[in-house]
């Protein structure tokens, strides 16, 4: 590797219907292309008002009257051609044997909004049993709410049945949420399921053969205004499954939405039920969170309603520690190394979750004992190089970009020489070492915050073992030396593929470029 990579890494960075007719509406798509938001714009509406909507006339907890509407999938913008090739196949599988199929949830909503869907869910009449008939490749899996996995080739697609009630509501809805008087058998069926949505905007139902979009619950409305609102009132919703509000989190982050006053207020007071998940299932929701390409967003708003003292203790006490207030505009080293990582993924493009907890485990080590830049680069050299040490420290020595010095993370260049730095690297890969050990061990998690005993403590530790040991693997290269079968990724282009499986060589590589581009931006002056 070349000293011209190490410049290289641095520089990387509509007609509707009721029911009872059709009716044109020309500002309605121009509306929706409206609420596409750039990175930027997106970050910007978390702060507006508490990232809060507020309505003088929304009573929490009481859902007001919604009227049903059905909407041309064509003048909402949606065309077929944009349904994956492998959710088709399951499609029209299940439509040429004479069953009603429908796209449902965070797939239609990405499509009025012209996003790459993360995947498409399918919904359909056929009993689940059906399913596994009509595909050869299909089974059925989980107990709370029983789905199929069908596999087309490399890629699973996810079907659920009308006949599979789920989990039913611990409370009486009926009193509040209640269909019209008029409706039909199948529209009955399809209000039914959309109530068990977690929000209006995900509470959608597209027919891609009648070109026909069902909203029961007002969730092109939200989309339109840019509201994340649950279907069924906040409290009863987050309360059925707490795990909604990092759901509700992560839509706002990704999508630059704002909250409802109703669903902030209970996310903010029913923070603490997430304790009560599964270590798999918060896992699985922070990863959503941060390796789809909305970390900053996400991790703003966490730190805005209290969540980020419960998921991640030691990252909110940098935020106290540094003086960053719940609705601070302001960034700092962790949202500025998170915001870089954002820039190189997407919806359909992850990173695996070594990555990021790498890099939570990095900004850690650093945040606690402020290092020399020359020795930051170093280390990350070597990591990228599988633990060439020399090889980074010659490169580094040769190095002049300048680095960010507002990051009080980064100490004062001191000129070291070649055997200082080694040194200085080493030790800097005993403290992230020791940093992944805590951030993993139940007791040093629950110390985390023991400076301010007006927070909330938690000892919440969801890594999972397969993850400590690819991070320790990341690392390790760091402390003991070169790799004899490493070989360091070559050119500047990521394998997404192999990123989003934990390639070492990915891996390492893309960590290099967002802590280079992080600590030795371009844009400084």
């Amino acid at each position: 590797m070349h000293f011209t990579i190490i410049q290289s890494m641095a520089i990387t960075r509509l007609s509707f219907a009721c029911r009872h007719g059709f009716h044109y509406s020309p500002s309605l798509f121009h509306c929706f292309q409206k609420v596409r938001f750039s990175s930027v714009a997106a970050i910007e509406t978390l702060f507006d008002q508490d990232n809060v909507i507020k309505d003088k006339n929304q009573n929490l907890g009481v859902p007001k009257a919604l009227e049903w509407k059905k909407w041309n999938s064509k003048e909402l913008g949606i065309s077929n051609s944009t349904i994956s090739r492998p959710t088709k196949k399951v499609l029209d599988g299940l439509k040429k044997n004479g069953y009603e199929v429908y796209l449902v949830g965070g797939c239609v909503r990405d499509l009025i909004l012209k996003r790459t869907p993360k995947d498409f869910d399918i919904i359909t009449s056929a009993e689940l049993k059906e399913v596994v008939r009509t595909f050869p490749q299909c089974i059925i899996v989980g107990k709370r709410f029983p789905i199929c996995h069908v596999h087309i080739g490399d890629t699973i697609v996810e079907v659920s049945s009308f006949s599979t009630t789920g989990p039913k509501f611990r409370v009486d809805l009926s009193n509040v949420i209640s269909p019209p008087i008029d409706c039909d058998e199948k529209d009955y069926v399809r209000w039914k399921n959309c109530l068990r949505r977690d929000l209006t905007i995900n509470g959608l139902m597209f027919d891609p053969y009648k070109r026909i979009v069902y909203d029961y619950v007002g969730g092109l409305e939200d989309i339109k205004k840019a509201k994340v609102r649950t279907v069924i009132p906040a409290s009863t919703s987050f309360q059925e499954d707490c795990a909604r509000i990092l759901r509700a989190v992560r839509i706002a982050a990704r999508l630059g939405f704002r909250f409802t006053r109703e669903t902030a207020h209970f996310i903010k007071n029913l923070s603490r039920s997430l304790l009560r998940l599964d270590n798999q299932r918060i896992m699985m929701e922070m990863n959503y969170m941060l390796a789809y390409g909305s970390a900053e967003a996400s991790l703003r708003i966490l730190w805005k309603f209290g969540l980020l003292e419960l998921l991640l203790p030691f990252q909110a006490a940098y935020f106290v520690r540094d003086g960053f207030k719940r609705r601070d505009k302001r960034s700092n080293m962790l949202l500025c190394l998170f915001s870089n990582l954002d820039k190189h993924l997407a919806p359909d493009r992850p990173c695996h979750n070594s990555l990021w907890v790498g890099i939570l485990v990095f900004h850690k080590a650093l945040s606690d004992q402020p290092r020399d830049p020359m020795v930051v680069a170093a280390f990350c050299l070597a990591v990228h190089n599988g633990g060439d040490i020399l090889g980074g420290v010659k490169m580094v020595k040769k190095f002049t970009k300048p680095h960010d010095v507002s990051f009080h993370e980064l100490s004062e260049p001191q000129n070291l020489n070649s055997e200082a730095l080694v040194d200085e690297v080493l030790d800097f890969a005993a403290s992230v070492k020791q940093v992944l050990y805590w951030m993993t061990n139940e007791y040093y998690v629950s110390q985390a915050m023991a400076e301010y005993p007006q927070a909330p403590c938690s000892d919440l530790v969801f890594f999972p073992l397969a993850v400590y040991l690819k991070v320790c693997r990341i690392f390790e290269c760091s402390r003991e030396g070169s790799e004899k079968a490493f070989m360091p990724k070559q050119g500047r282009k990521i394998n997404y593929e192999m990123l989003a499986l934990g390639s070492l060589q990915e891996v390492r590589h893309t960590f290099a470029r967002v802590v280079f581009d992080t600590v030795f931006p371009l844009n400084l002056t």
